[in-house]
């Protein structure tokens, strides 16, 4: 029931949004627009006049990743590795890819992609040790996955370290990720608290914050840290587009009282002052003590990071879309 409820109010959100403004000039920008089918579109008419564009290859998996398309997300991204096996952010993309879509087979399959999440992140981490988002995703890969595929919180740990030197606020994330694997909420809270400080307000790391009280029920808090994120200036389309899906379940639940929470409606309004993002899918992480699956893959998302990215024990971390890293 409560997913029905979340998809009718996403189709509700979404057959609001307004015309989206004139076409972007390039794949890249209307990935960053969120125009999805368009920026697909586009990508495989290049691919038609130059099948060895390693970069269009990369760009069409974020794409199809951005859709929830894992098959095809996967594909694109085996290309790009394929065409040019020393960039790091397409090793990376590459496992998050078969992260995704390990979350979605059976524990056999399951198992077997996870070997490959790893190699994909701890290759794209050799490639460019100072990659933040890839040092962020290999953490968070040790943190949710069982020993036997290659996790570990003390590899975490070692990764939240090397984070330190390369970006305080994502060390800070990371050690909140593994306070809060661990149940330490005071913990938890101080180190997310301690990213938002480091990153000067990031939008980021205020709605990872939101989606840290959206676990322990702390809803109030979590809208409050929701506005903050929605107003702050590094705030993207996709970071309000995560901001209104994380309401609306709240907001269907509150129709059943006379009138929905009033802090709910600026971030949602300003959702809807932007333009549709075709079929993109919006991502979260699962709470502390739920079953998890063999391990975990950020995302938009994601983020954005997330969103992993999830974040899937956490579904491509917020914010790690597909405009993640343009």
């Amino acid at each position: 029931m409560w997913s029905v409820v979340k998809s009718v109010a996403l189709g509700i959100l979404f057959a609001l949004l307004l015309p989206a403004t004139e076409a972007a000039a390039s794949p890249r920008d209307l990935l960053a627009a969120g125009r999805v089918d368009d920026a697909i579109a586009s990508l495989q008419a290049q691919l038609k006049s130059s099948p060895n564009d390693a970069a269009s290859y990369n760009y069409l998996c974020r794409a199809y990743f951005a859709l929830a398309d894992w098959d095809h997300a996967v594909a694109a991204c085996e290309k790009s590795v394929a065409l040019a096996p020393d960039s790091s952010d397409y090793h990376l993309w590459l496992g998050r890819a078969y992260g995704e879509k390990a979350d979605r087979v059976n524990p056999f399959s399951a198992a077997s992609l996870a070997g490959k999440v790893r190699r994909e992140f701890e290759r794209a981490v050799q490639l460019n040790p100072r990659s933040v988002e890839a040092r962020a995703d290999l953490a968070e890969f040790y943190l949710d996955a069982p020993g036997i595929v290659g996790g570990g919180q003390d590899k975490a740990r070692a990764q939240a370290a090397a984070l330190g030197s390369l970006s305080q606020a994502k060390a800070h994330y990371v050690n909140g990720r593994i306070a809060e694997k661990n149940k330490d909420r005071v913990a938890a809270e101080k180190e997310y608290r301690a990213a938002i400080e480091d990153s000067k307000g990031n939008a980021n790391d205020w709605l990872n914050l939101a989606l840290f009280y959206k676990h322990i029920n702390q809803f109030e808090n979590m809208e409050q840290a929701l506005e903050q994120a929605a107003n702050a200036r590094t705030a993207q389309n996709e970071v309000l587009v995560e901001c209104a899906e994380i309401l609306l379940p709240n907001l269907c639940v509150a129709t059943l009282r006379p009138t929905p929470r009033p802090k709910s409606l600026p971030c949602l309004r300003r959702t809807m002052s932007w333009g549709p993002r075709s079929r993109s899918k919006a991502t979260d992480r699962a709470p502390p003590g739920s079953t998890p699956p063999p391990w975990h893959s950020p995302a938009v998302f994601p983020a954005p990071g997330r969103r992993f990215s999830a974040s899937a024990v956490r579904t491509p971390r917020p914010l790690r879309l597909c405009s993640d890293n343009l």
